[in-house]
């Protein structure tokens, strides 16, 4: 059965040989684009457009059509192209609208080699966009899978190029533009459609099809006269072009006297009007030359063959971990995670969407029953509703048994990612830290928590952010960090959030070589000391807590001198020139109960670390309620915008601007009981003693 695509779902393939059907109320352009691994195209010779039009593995109609029929062999393409996009365009220079926001929605079907539908997708919402990247094919876990992406542009092929990385991307559309505008017999029109009950006695025989009319012969019968012969080579459905064949009568029969009237074409393919004739056959002779001689009617057509069974061996392969394009380990887990993230977002989103389909589908129709009087009482109308809910109940459904095919596959592919993770990605409750060792080199990544979605409350997504770090953390020690508001005790709260940098910070520590990685902390009331007992028995910190305001005001101007002095070293390009007692590791600074014991000077020193520290390697955590600095006004605005908001309790505060979902976010806490932190915090400290 085709699949009815929304925007953002994907679907798997059942093989890589495609055809692509586009249409459009208008004529347009049909292009496809190659991206490598970092989803980039790299160079023109990636992009097959009508003035290039062949690619190893696929090929595309050479001028403007209102249909195109774009041929693709995904596993001919070139080995480093991870990814296919199909696009459309208007064409510029030959007039008509330069937007697709006054035509029909465009429309993109995927079917097999044999016809079998596999996707749809109608584009909606488009307005000022003059082109669209229409879908998406890419590998997952060994599987090919194709996404309705949907993506308009204003600017047009310029602004899609450019979007997607190409250097020359200006210059090539406009090479692309001078191609059609040049172009000697677009075909701007589609083929008229002529009434069912036209004479067909008079038919032309179907020509060969060219480049504007890509993926096999027109169809015949009502449809009327095609389009005239095409010299370009025809294009097999695969993309491979061969010489035009010479135009063969329809039937030997046809080549008669002038002057004998010619008999109506019978619909079955025999000539006359007495009806379905006999089943063909097929009688052979030996000819001259010993080879068997065919006498069946040649416009009679052979029952179609059924479709073979599936073959187990085209199923997609088991998860592996590290399945996922990358130099190194770490980068083929890290891409894999963001994978498995993209996938669960889109997947929800299509599933919601789905839904409101249903929901507005159903609606709708239930205001057309009760429109009329006379259907609000009785069983016409119960009938009408009953019929309503029924087809949203079956549309939910389909949406949810997609969803749930969907989330088996990540959640798979989550049972088998997750203890293949190195410390830096794994969970604190994973068996790779009862084998940890200190690391000889700085990770690429962090994980700090783990993502999910109310569609999918057991499969957690791993949150795992960049190193260095980019930008400080903020751990909300508010009540308002609370999802259920079940923690009414800011007690309690804020011991947690103070639990949950430390869990962060012995992660740091635990990630980063011997040496590389200092930690401070700030205390002014010394409200975290249960908290920080881990890090302070371990004698893993540069110093001890810093308590009341000289505390904070001494470790403030360390830090902040040390800012200036790497910042004017590295401008003047003399970092050889540094004092050599300064500490050149990565600092961390923890903040406790902020803002209680900063003055103004504190807290513009501490505004003036947020934002010029994390560039010369010194970042900040800060624990800290924001209704508790409500007296400073807008002063601190810049700060919490520049932190990285975590909470100590589940909440779903982390926004999605590409789909719209609010994730719910989770602290990677150390499980209550365990030892697994004094562990490694031990471990990290011997091998502190050794570097000094």
């Amino acid at each position: 059965m085709t699949a009815e695509l929304v925007q953002g779902q994907n679907h798997p393939l059942p093989g890589s040989r495609l055809e692509i059907r586009l249409s459009a109320g208008h004529p347009v352009i049909a292009g496809i684009t190659l991206t490598d691994e970092h989803r980039r195209v790299p160079r023109p010779d990636w992009v097959a457009h009508p003035g290039s039009p062949d690619l190893p593995g696929l090929e595309v109609p050479r001028q403007v059509a209102a249909q195109h029929r774009l041929a693709l062999d995904l596993d001919a393409l070139p080995e480093s192209a991870r990814r296919v996009n199909v696009l459309i365009a208007l064409p510029i220079g030959i007039g008509g609208p330069q937007r697709f926001g006054g035509l029909p929605a465009p429309h993109a079907a995927v079917v097999g080699p044999d016809g079998t539908g596999i996707a749809d997708y109608t584009i909606t919402g488009l307005d000022a966009e003059s082109a669209v990247v229409a879908l998406e094919f890419y590998r997952r876990q060994g599987a090919w899978k194709v996404r309705a992406v949907g993506q308009g542009y204003a600017g047009g092929l310029a602004e899609l190029l450019t979007d997607q990385g190409l250097p020359e991307a200006r210059q090539l559309a406009t090479r692309i533009d001078g191609a059609i505008a040049h172009s000697p017999s677009p075909s701007h029109t589609a083929p008229p459609i002529r009434p069912p009950d036209a004479d067909r006695s008079h038919r032309a025989p179907a020509p060969t099809l060219g480049g504007d009319q890509a993926g096999g012969p027109a169809p015949q019968g009502a449809s009327g006269p095609v389009p005239p012969q095409s010299t370009t080579p025809p294009i097999t459905p695969y993309g491979l072009s061969g010489p035009a064949r010479p135009q063969q009568p329809v039937s030997p029969y046809d080549a008669t006297d002038p002057g004998v009237p010619r008999e109506p074409t019978s619909p079955y393919g025999g000539q006359g009007a007495q009806g379905p004739p006999d089943p063909p056959t097929h009688p052979t002779g030996p000819a001259p030359g010993g080879t068997p001689i065919d006498y069946s009617h040649p416009r009679r057509r052979q029952a179609p063959r059924p479709a073979p069974a599936p073959d187990p061996s085209d199923q997609p392969p088991p998860p592996v971990a590290g399945d996922a394009t990358g130099w190194s380990m770490d980068e083929r887990l890290y891409n894999q995670v963001w994978g498995m993230f993209e996938d669960l977002a889109r997947t929800t989103a299509a599933y919601r969407g789905a839904v409101d389909f249903a929901d507005s589908r159903m609606e709708k129709e239930l205001d057309q029953v009760l429109s009329d009087p006379r259907n609000r009482i009785g069983g016409q109308g119960d009938a009408a509703r009953e019929a309503a809910r029924a087809k949203h109940a079956q549309l939910v459904d389909q949406a949810r048994a997609a969803l749930d095919r969907d989330l088996a596959q990540l959640a798979a592919e989550a049972e088998v990612l997750e203890p293949a993770l190195p410390p830096a990605f794994a969970r604190w409750d994973s068996p790779v830290w009862h084998a940890y060792r200190v690391p000889m080199e700085i990770p690429m990544t962090l994980r700090v928590g783990d993502l999910h979605l109310p569609e999918s409350a057991d499969l957690r997504i791993p949150l795992l952010i960049r190193l260095p770090l980019e930008r400080g953390l903020w751990i909300d020690s508010g009540s308002a960090g609370s999802l259920d508001g079940s923690f009414t005790d800011t007690h309690d709260l804020r011991r947690l959030a103070m639990e949950t940098a430390v869990a962060h910070a012995a992660r740091l520590l635990a990630v980063y070589p011997a040496g590389e990685f200092s930690v401070h902390v700030i205390d002014p009331a010394g409200s975290g000391a249960q908290p920080l007992v881990p890090l302070v028995r371990a004698g893993v910190l540069a110093a001890p807590p810093a308590i009341g305001a000289a505390g904070v005001a001494d470790v403030l101007a360390r830090l902040t001198q040390r800012v200036d002095l790497v910042q004017m070293a590295v401008r003047g390009g003399a970092a050889d020139s540094l004092p050599p007692d300064l500490d050149t590791a990565e600092q961390l600074l923890i903040v406790n109960d902020f803002p209680h014991g900063f003055d103004d000077g504190a807290v513009n020193q501490l505004r003036y670390l947020a934002d010029e520290g994390p560039a010369v390697g010194v970042h900040l955590m800060v624990v800290a309620d924001r209704e508790e600095a409500t007296a400073y006004g807008p002063l601190l605005d810049p700060l919490w915008r520049s932190l990285l908001r975590l909470t100590p309790v589940p909440d779903d505060h982390l926004a999605d601007p590409w789909v719209g979902h609010a994730w719910t976010y989770e602290p990677a806490l150390v499980p209550v009981g365990s030892q697994v932190l004094q562990q490694v915090l031990s471990l990290v400290a011997a091998a502190r003693t050794k570097y000094t």
